[in-house]
């Protein structure tokens, strides 16, 4: 009695203590809306005989905090640093469609009042379904549960009986109490089984619902200009989508962005659901399963999946899976959209990761076996001026991940209330097709085409059902298993692609590849002049306005520890990096936005020097390399940057990518050609058969031969020289990809402790990482950025490609040890150095190292 007693007092006091977080954070929020927005003037104005005794004791209050209270003084105009966003974009903090507008309303319309009240009011309302209780009910589910029944028994007798059952059975000898026994055990298993189903699906599913959608939308539109300058997208993007919902209602929209902060989400509902388009359910993980926090966004679509699907390496846990499955077709088949980030988690280096392609592969199963007609991928861009999650530092050294809590929450909500973080742009591409896009896939792999990278198989796709798939979320064909690839990847090219560039980010890459000693700043605006007449016609810039001011603005954006401006004895401003490992790293996080679009320029340049021959003070001719050579070794090169960065498209031809870059270079004086012709073709003849080449290689509607032929017109025997003049705008070039190839190379050059002894991962990822900070410290490294373990374990993966490592699994734990052939000839691992050393960029050597640079980069 004593014991009920005392767990009900336990379980009050729990609930009390909950409760009493929840309204401390309600409370909390409430009142920071009430201080940092227009609701004390707007009540002034409602109610002039009001007497509002508080403002003097909360005016005081909150002069403990930057700018804070501003709006209490309507006349007074908050002061902003802030630059004008692209040419054809809207701000979405400022676009209320659903509000009272004066001209077109009554004036007695309360929206022109309360105008973010009567848009989150007036917005249309969508029926959500709730989906647990259908997948709880699928024959499908319940056979799921029978199996893991029937699986956890079997593993039961194995442990409890070991070979003497399996000799029993052998036998046929019947052990009629020992069958009774375990027939009430496995209806204890089943029953277990069911519980843990109906625990899953009550963790994993979505309570989005209309009323909280309203609610936080109100609270966005408050919050969000405290922190943020703008969240801003492309008007006719969204007027495509809109197009997009009512053309084809019963058609679900699945959105995929690449995954920056957790904010990325929320603002995702946010523009959608103030667009009257249906918000998505957001699959999360359940690291987010927070207090307070994990009930908001449940409530706002998220539907929660483990971080790590099965528990045990190489034990699949049927359950689960079916129950994720399940839930996606059915959310899908009650019309529901859905938004997944195919990275699978937040990027640690600002660049895209290599995608995953489990959510992926269930909404093409689900498109398949007929349960949807179709579905229309949309690849969703979003980035920062400044990200709101602070940075990745830590976890880049080495150091273990703090887990979400909610005290971590709650501090880093308080900070970005009273902080900058600039722009947000968020971008929605062109919508795809699923059907549309299988139909391509298996039109590619009818074609003979072997020069193409990451083609699927050249068998047509089966859709074979498998009991054993995990109910979808499987790969089980190799069919399958290059399609979910090829899309996946397709789908973070052009995310990548369509990413806006930031003023931050453009900052950040000047910095850490032209000016790593730091310049004047009217030399670091001219150089932003030049970086935006490059990416005109390639990528959107996310700001406008003059140079000067951008670098002034994300100088200020980015804070002093991460870029100092001091003025010299000239008065002349001076701009460098804070010459800290720590603030190169995040810097990093920046610049590595722009990296792949100058990567194949990079791969292509190092490699050129690479193949000259050795430099000669008394030479009086520019050296060369043959055309041929350069773009078979740069196609080599490419591979190892393989789960580094997506170089193309399935459906492109690297090789032909490689021309067209190589063609840019030539056009920009990085290289020239030879001026004796061997056929008789000018040099812009072959490159408009290049160029029609590349645009044939985009088309769907081609023969291969013909393309083949038009390469052939390319591979000529033209030499292509160096251009001394421009060796500093090459070796700017080189710079983009050399911290990557530095952290390979140490990766490389490590692999010689694992000589006869294996390794645990993590043990060898914290000796490279502590490897490369001693060569960083002592100076014979210049790239603190390439600090990465990110960059490492992408390594890795590569040399276990190759057959060079071998990675195996005990208790949960990796470990890797050196293959058979390189266990046994330490020589075989220096061919391995040397070819990463094929893509370390030489600057202390060759062409480079015959001209004094003005930018040498400096030690940290």
């Amino acid at each position: 009695m004593l014991t009920s007693v005392l767990n009900f007092a336990q379980c009050v006091a729990e609930i009390s203590l909950l409760g009493g977080i929840e309204i401390a954070s309600v409370a909390l929020i409430v009142y920071y809306v009430f201080a940092k927005t227009r609701a004390p003037a707007i009540i002034a104005r409602l109610f002039p005989n009001l007497n509002l005794s508080y403002r003097s004791s909360l005016g005081k209050f909150n002069t403990i905090g930057n700018e804070i209270l501003f709006t209490l003084r309507p006349n007074e105009p908050k002061p902003q640093n802030f630059l004008e966003h692209g040419i054809g974009t809207r701000n979405m903090l400022e676009l209320t469609p659903h509000a009272g507008v004066k001209p077109f309303k009554s004036v007695f319309d309360w929206g022109s009042v309360l105008p973010y009240v009567a848009q989150v009011v007036r917005s249309e309302k969508f029926d959500y379904r709730q989906v647990t209780e259908i997948v709880h009910n699928d024959a499908v589910f319940k056979h799921a549960i029978k199996q893991a029944a029937e699986q956890a028994l079997r593993e039961e007798r194995y442990a409890k009986n070991g070979h003497r059952l399996l000799a029993r059975s052998i036998s046929g000898d019947k052990d009629e109490e020992q069958d009774e026994k375990e027939g009430i055990s496995y209806q204890k298993i089943l029953h277990k089984q069911e519980q843990r189903a109906i625990t899953i699906l009550k963790e994993m599913g979505s309570t989005l619902n209309n009323t909280l959608l309203a609610i936080t939308s109100w609270l966005l539109y408050k919050l969000l200009p405290c922190f943020l300058s703008g969240v801003v997208t492309n008007t006719k993007q969204i007027e495509m989508l809109q197009n997009a919902s009512k053309r084809s209602p019963d058609t679900p929209l699945i959105f995929v962005p690449l995954h920056r902060s957790h904010l990325d989400y929320i603002m995702v509902t946010f523009i959608l659901t103030n667009n009257d388009i249906r918000s998505p359910l957001v699959a999360a993980g359940n690291n987010l399963q927070i207090p307070v926090f994990g009930t908001l966004l449940r409530g706002l679509g998220a539907f929660f999946i483990k971080r790590k699907i099965d528990p045990v390496e190489g034990k699949k846990d049927v359950l689960y899976r079916a129950a994720l499955h399940l839930y996606i077709t059915h959310a899908l088949k009650q019309g529901h959209n859905v938004e997944f980030f195919i990275e699978g988690g937040r990027t640690r280096t600002g660049k895209p990761c290599m995608p995953k392609g489990g959510i992926l592969s269930v909404i093409v199963n689900a498109f398949m076996d007929g349960s949807i007609p179709d579905a229309l991928l949309v690849p969703v861009s979003v980035n920062y001026e400044r990200l709101v999650d602070g940075n990745f530092v830590r976890e880049q050294k080495g150091e273990k991940k703090v887990p979400e809590s909610f005290r971590k929450a709650i501090s880093g909500i308080w900070k970005a209330l009273n902080s900058n973080y600039g722009l947000m742009r968020i971008d929605f591409n062109e919508p795809y097709s699923i059907r549309e896009l299988v139909s391509s896939y298996n039109k590619i792999a009818r074609e003979d085409g072997n020069s193409k990278v990451y083609k699927p198989a050249s068998r047509t796709l089966q859709h074979n059902q498998s009991t054993s798939s995990l109910y979808g979320t499987d790969v089980v064909c190799e069919e399958h298993r290059n399609l979910i690839e090829s899309i996946s990847r397709q789908v973070v090219f052009d995310c990548a692609a369509a990413t806006s560039v930031m003023s931050t980010n453009a900052l950040a890459f000047l910095l850490l590849t032209r000016f790593r000693n730091g310049a004047e700043e009217q030399l670091i605006a001219a150089a932003l002049d030049d970086l935006r007449n490059t990416l005109t016609g390639f990528k959107d810039l996310g700001f406008s306005g003059e140079s000067a001011h951008i670098v002034a603005y994300a100088c200020d954006l980015l804070g002093t520890g991460l870029v100092t401006r001091v003025r010299d004895e000239n008065g002349h401003m001076f701009i460098r990096a804070v010459p800290t490992v720590e603030s190169f790293i995040e810097l990093s996080y920046y610049s590595n936005m722009l990296t792949p679009h100058f990567a194949l320029s990079s791969i292509l340049l190092t490699t050129f020097h690479s193949l000259l021959p050795e430099a000669k003070d008394d030479a009086n001719e520019a050296p060369g390399v043959s055309q041929r050579k350069l773009i078979e070794t740069a196609l080599e090169n490419c591979l190892v940057y393989r789960y580094e960065f997506i170089l193309n498209k399935p459906t492109q031809v690297l090789e032909n990518l490689l021309h067209k870059q190589l063609d840019e270079l030539l056009i920009n004086g990085c290289l020239r050609r030879s001026e004796v012709q061997d056929s008789g073709h000018t040099a812009e003849t072959q490159r408009l058969a290049r160029r029609l080449a590349y645009e044939l290689d985009e088309s769907d509607d081609y023969d291969n031969n013909d393309s083949e032929d038009l390469q052939h017109v390319s591979q000529d025997s033209d030499l292509l020289l160096l251009a001394r003049e421009t060796l500093e705008q090459q070796r700017n070039i080189c710079e983009v990809l050399a911290p990557f190839a530095a952290t390979y190379l140490a990766v490389a050059q490590s692999l010689q402790i694992l000589h006869r002894s294996a390794m645990l991962e993590s043990e060898f990822i914290s000796f490279v990482i502590n490897d490369i900070s001693n060569k960083v410290t002592r100076g014979s490294c210049v790239y603190a950025e390439s600090i990465s373990t990110d960059s490492v374990r992408n390594c890795l993966k590569l040399f276990e490609k190759w057959s060079v490592i071998e990675v195996c699994n005990q208790r949960g734990l990796r470990l890797i040890s050196l293959n058979t052939l390189y266990e046994m000839s330490r020589e075989s691992l220096n061919s391995i150095v040397k070819k990463i050393e094929a893509v370390v960029p030489k600057f202390n050597a060759g062409h480079f190292s015959q001209q004094k640079l003005l930018n040498d980069p400096p030690p940290v």
